[in-house]
């Protein structure tokens, strides 16, 4: 895998920590990292869709692995737009290449809702997660709004 650092990086929040997140790049988490693994035994955007779709229907808090995943599969809908990351691990990337399937204008626009989910500190964990690193907020929500971007 492709990443940044070798240190991991913990974030407390409440007392609590989140153990597994490296950095504030989309696929440095293990959640995300987890996501690739089965992104790559998939054939189709169903393993995309999903997260995308759990992230814009989840009626109440959506929990931190959910916009790691959620945020992991809009990437893919960005790389298979042809605006990937420059971060993006080289597995995905070769999973994108191998399989240029055309992604719909609906599947863009639920990748931006879920974005947008994700970055709500009033409902999601992984922003009120983030929020609690004073020096890292930004370049996490930097790299959302660099997402975003590549999304449009």
């Amino acid at each position: 895998m492709n990443r940044k650092t070798l240190t991991a990086i913990v974030l407390v929040w409440a007392g609590s920590a989140l153990a597994g997140a490296w950095d504030t790049g989309s696929f440095d988490n293990d959640d995300a990292l987890d996501w690739v693994w089965e992104l790559l035994e998939s054939k189709d955007l169903s393993i995309v869709s999903g997260p995308l779709r759990n992230a814009v229907n989840q009626s109440d808090y959506l929990e931190a692995p959910d916009a790691s995943m959620a945020i992991a599969a809009a990437e893919v809908v960005a790389a298979l737009r042809g605006k990937p990351s420059q971060a993006l691990p080289p597995e995905v990337s070769d999973w994108v290449q191998k399989h240029q399937i055309e992604v719909s204008d609906d599947l863009v626009s639920t990748a931006r809702e879920a974005i947008e989910r994700v970055k709500l500190i009033d409902s999601s964990e992984l922003a009120q997660l983030w929020s609690e690193s004073d020096e890292l907020t930004a370049a996490w929500y930097a790299s959302l709004a660099d997402l975003q971007k590549r999304l449009e």
